[in-house]
């Protein structure tokens, strides 16, 4: 039946990111794609993305935490989902600090600066075009030749790309209600331009500290929070020399604190991380999973 019929979880959300977590640490055991789509169904415990906890892999860290999207499919960052992971070690552990390995690197995280809230350490952020990856050179990714629409009369255009562990395009709007993101969205998520697919943001910049934003979630569809989504937005914006480097980024489930901090590039988000419910998948959920 797999590694999770009868299984516990915790079902945990980070600003409206829906979030189920699991720990595996006592295990050998690993989660198939398929699994990850039985649980995300109606009637199992429908998530964003999956948190699977496993036994160190590297000295200093609690867990080597693989990351599932709700299409089966792999991720090797997402921030909302770091927080709840952490706010439950630290319940745990009674720490208030801990570091986590993921695909995308050792992540730090701490509780602050109050007791409600969590910070990531997000680690660098990467713009290079072979590191995002794009299909294609583009020299300068503060801004790539894309478009959605007509060429003299582009619906969205000009996206600012990064990765943050994954890849991220970034469209600057004045209004992100405007547009039919969950239309737009699937169509550039797996845009030629991106061999890997891409989370689609559209952005708006309010003023210098404050930045709107909704996401389409590679992998997982409209959301209502992607914690990696605002890093990447707030770094785009800082490169373009529109906003500061601590910036209050408002998503439709909530608000996150992003510092794209100078002194060593690394991005910090900081947010609260809110616990739902636990319970065990019931192995019936997993009867046709090959």
């Amino acid at each position: 039946m797999g590694a999770l019929a009868n299984h516990t979880f915790v079902k945990m959300n980070g600003i409206g990111n829906e979030i189920v977590v699991v720990d595996l640490r006592d295990s050998a055991a690993t989660v198939t794609a398929g699994e990850a789509r039985a649980v995300a169904v109606p009637a199992g415990v429908p998530y964003d993305q999956l948190m699977v906890l496993h036994r160190p892999r590297t000295n200093g860290t609690s867990a080597f935490i693989r990351i599932y999207n709700n299409d089966g499919s792999e991720a090797a960052a997402c921030g909302n989902g770091m927080r709840c992971v952490a706010r439950q070690m630290f319940a745990e552990t009674g720490k208030n600090a801990l570091t986590f390995e993921t695909r995308a690197g050792t992540l730090n995280c701490w509780q602050g600066p109050s007791s409600d809230l969590y910070t990531v350490d997000m680690g660098t952020p990467k713009f290079g075009w072979q590191d995002i990856p794009l299909a294609e050179e583009f020299r300068d990714t503060r801004g790539i030749e894309l478009q959605v629409g007509p060429i003299d009369a582009p619906i969205l255009h000009t996206p600012s790309v990064v990765s943050m562990g994954n890849p991220h395009a970034i469209f600057w709007v004045d209004d992100v209600n405007a547009y039919d993101l969950e239309r737009f969205g699937p169509l550039l998520e797996n845009h030629p331009v991106f061999p890997e697919r891409a989370n689609i943001t559209l952005a708006h910049i309010v003023d210098r500290d404050h930045i709107v934003m909704r996401t389409w979630e590679r992998g997982a569809g409209l959301t209502k929070a992607c914690g990696s989504a605002a890093c990447a937005a707030a770094v785009a914006a800082t490169r373009l020399k529109r906003t500061n480097r601590v910036i209050n980024m408002t998503l439709p489930g909530g608000d996150l604190v992003i510092e794209w901090r100078e002194s060593d590039d690394h991005v910090l988000m900081t947010g609260p991380a809110a616990f739902e419910f636990e319970g065990r998948f019931d192995p019936a959920l997993f009867a046709n999973v090959a």
